[in-house]
C-alpha cells in the first residue's frame, strides 16, 4: 500500500498498473502529488487478471484506477478525475485559459512525443529515420516552451505550484527516453541544443515522489531489448 499524510476521505482506492508503464507511473506520482492513500496491484500483462479484463473491457491494459469499485482507464482521463475528486494540490491550473492549455500540451506531447517514441523503438531503416526525425522536430518544440516557461525561480510547468499536469504527463521522458534510444539505436536527446528541457528533466528526477518510483536503467533497458525484437517480428511476419 502506498500512503501519505492526507487521508483519503473518499473511499477505497486502487491502482492496476505494471512496473515498467510510463502511464501507470504518471497515474503514481499523481496520487502522491495530492497525498491519497491507495492499493497497488501489479499485474502480469501475460496473464492479465480478471480484475484487469472486467474493468478495462476495452483496452484490457493497464493503467486503471479503481475508486468504490468505479473503474477509470487511460492514464491522462485518471490524471483529470484524481484531479476534479480531490481538490487539495491542484494538478491542473484553475484558470480556465491556463487549464485549457495545460490540456493543448499535453495533447501535443502524447501524440508527437510518447507516441512517436513507442513507434521509434518497434521500427528501423527508413521508417524509424522518418519517425525520428518527427520525434526530434517534436522536442525541438518541447525546448521553446521550455524556455518561454521555466527559469531559474519556475522549475516547472505547473507554474507558481510546482508540479503540474505538463510535467506529469511528460515525466517519462526524464527515465524512459535514454533507455528507448539505446534499444532502439537512435538519438533524439541533446543537451546543447535542448538545455530547458534537459534541466526540466534533471528537476523532475529529483521530485521527493518522482524519485522513488523510477525504476533502474539496466531493468529497462533488459524489458526493452525484449520487447523491441518481438514487436520487429511481429510487424515482420505480416
Amino acid at each position: 500500500m502506498a500512503s501519505s499524510s492526507v487521508a483519503d476521505q473518499e473511499g477505497q482506492v486502487m491502482l492496476l498498473g505494471f512496473w515498467f508503464s510510463p502511464f501507470v507511473k504518471r497515474v503514481e506520482w499523481a496520487l502522491k502529488f495530492k497525498g491519497i492513500e491507495y492499493d497497488y496491484v501489479e499485474e502480469d500483462l501475460t496473464n492479465k487478471s480478471t480484475l484487469l479484463l472486467t474493468s478495462n473491457p476495452i483496452h484490457m491494459r493497464v493503467p486503471v484506477l479503481i475508486h468504490n469499485g468505479n473503474p477509470i482507464a487511460e492514464s491522462l482521463v485518471i490524471i483529470e478525475y484524481i484531479d476534479e475528486t480531490w481538490k487539495q494540490n491542484p494538478i491542473l491550473p484553475q484558470d480556465p485559459y491556463e487549464r485549457a492549455m495545460a490540456r493543448f500540451w499535453a495533447n501535443f506531447i502524447e501524440q508527437k512525443v510518447t507516441e512517436s517514441t513507442r513507434e521509434a523503438l518497434v521500427s528501423q531503416g527508413e521508417q524509424q529515420e522518418k519517425i525520428v526525425k518527427e520525434l526530434k522536430e517534436a522536442i525541438e518544440v518541447v525546448e521553446g516552451e521550455a524556455k518561454a516557461k521555466l527559469n531559474d525561480k519556475t522549475l516547472f510547468f505547473g507554474g507558481g505550484n510546482g508540479v503540474g499536469y505538463v510535467d506529469i504527463v511528460l515525466g517519462w521522458t526524464c527515465n524512459w527516453m535514454e533507455t528507448i534510444e539505446e534499444v532502439g539505436g537512435f538519438k533524439v536527446l541533446d543537451p546543447e541544443s535542448q538545455p530547458q528541457f534537459h534541466k526540466w528533466m534533471a528537476n523532475f528526477r529529483e521530485v521527493t515522489f518522482v524519485k522513488p518510483t523510477l525504476a533502474p536503467k539496466e531493468k529497462l533497458v533488459e524489458y526493452f531489448r525484449m520487447v523491441r525484437p518481438a514487436r520487429l517480428g511481429l510487424v515482420a511476419n505480416k
